[in-house]
């Protein structure tokens, strides 16, 4: 009878899959890059303007709004100051600097996330009285909270990237919240009342039962949640005037944006870089974790896991 091999003994990617998927990446890139250029080729030999309209093109097509892909890529290798490191050391340095930061707050958002969504499933009472406030809470634009957070961390004396991971925890634990909740209310009625059958307990019920079934939809929720709490770093950077970091690296070039557009455009790469890195590094734990059956039927129900999980 054939079996089904262990998880380690399976390839952590498939060999053509992994080729067809680093071809998709490689070809929408040159998607992007004939797109960026061809709109700057074509809106020059318009005059600036949209076609047959005596309307601007938003942005315009020189080199000060829309540099050259090749002069962006030239532009790491150069000194970030004179006879400094070149641009790309800089800012790998600044998206580490970042991601640790990051990171602290994914870790804390994740767990308390984790925590809420294992409350709300324990306590009916919990879930009305706290469910309405969590989602509330997202509403309220990550601008408006960074400077309270970041004047709240400085009177009580807190590191400056302490703000920092607070921020980023915000834009991390309500997705894992939902998802969480989602998660564990998953189990078929028949697994539970087999739990119940030996006599397992609520804990036994969690751990053995619910947790393994919610692994997937955890895990969506964390790879969103990974993407956010970068996002919320940098934002977090802003207003903390920190000493190092991509936010920093964003303040610092936009000044610079007139005379050198190459290194703002940069940063922008290295932020969407950082991004992916922490996505990566959740979903090669995912594929270590999680069932591959269950991670696919998940996935493909992704789209409407929030909104179910919000009405849960």
């Amino acid at each position: 009878m054939a079996t089904t091999p262990r998880p380690s003994t399976q390839r952590l990617w498939p060999r053509r899959g992994s080729l067809g998927g680093v071809a998709a990446v490689v070809g929408t890139l040159v998607i992007l890059v004939v797109l960026w250029e061809g709109y700057k080729v074509l809106g020059k030999a318009a005059g600036g303007l949209v076609p047959f309209t005596e309307m601007r093109l938003r942005p315009p097509p020189d080199d000060r709004s829309m540099p050259h892909v090749w002069d962006i890529v030239s532009a790491m290798f150069e000194p970030a100051r004179r006879r400094g490191e070149p641009l790309f050391t800089v800012l790998g340095s600044a998206a580490l600097f970042t991601l640790r930061e990051a990171f602290a707050g994914f870790v804390v958002g994740g767990l308390g996330g984790f925590g809420l969504g294992v409350w709300f499933v324990r306590s009916r009472l919990a879930e009305r009285a706290l469910l309405p406030y969590v989602v509330a809470s997202q509403t309220v634009p990550i601008l408006a909270i960074a400077p309270m957070v970041v004047i709240w961390g400085g009177r009580a004396g807190l590191p400056q990237w302490t703000a920092v991971a607070i921020i980023a925890a915000y834009l991390t634990f309500y997705p894992v919240t939902i998802n969480t909740l989602r998660g564990l209310r998953s189990p078929a009625a028949t697994a539970t009342e087999l739990m119940r059958s030996y006599a397992a307990t609520d804990r036994q019920r969690l751990w053995k039962l619910q947790v393994p079934a919610a692994l997937p939809y955890i895990f969506t929720a964390l790879k969103i949640s990974a993407a956010a709490s970068v996002v919320g770093a940098i934002v977090g950077e802003l207003p903390t005037g920190a000493s190092d970091g991509l936010g920093r690296a964003l303040l610092s070039y936009s000044q610079q944006f007139t005379a050198a557009p190459e290194r703002l455009y940069a940063t922008v790469v290295f932020c969407g870089l950082a991004g992916i890195t922490f996505v990566a590094a959740v979903s090669l734990l995912e594929r270590r974790l999680v069932n591959p059956g269950a991670r696919q039927r998940i996935e493909a129900e992704a789209p409407g896991l929030m909104v179910a999980g919000a009405q849960a």
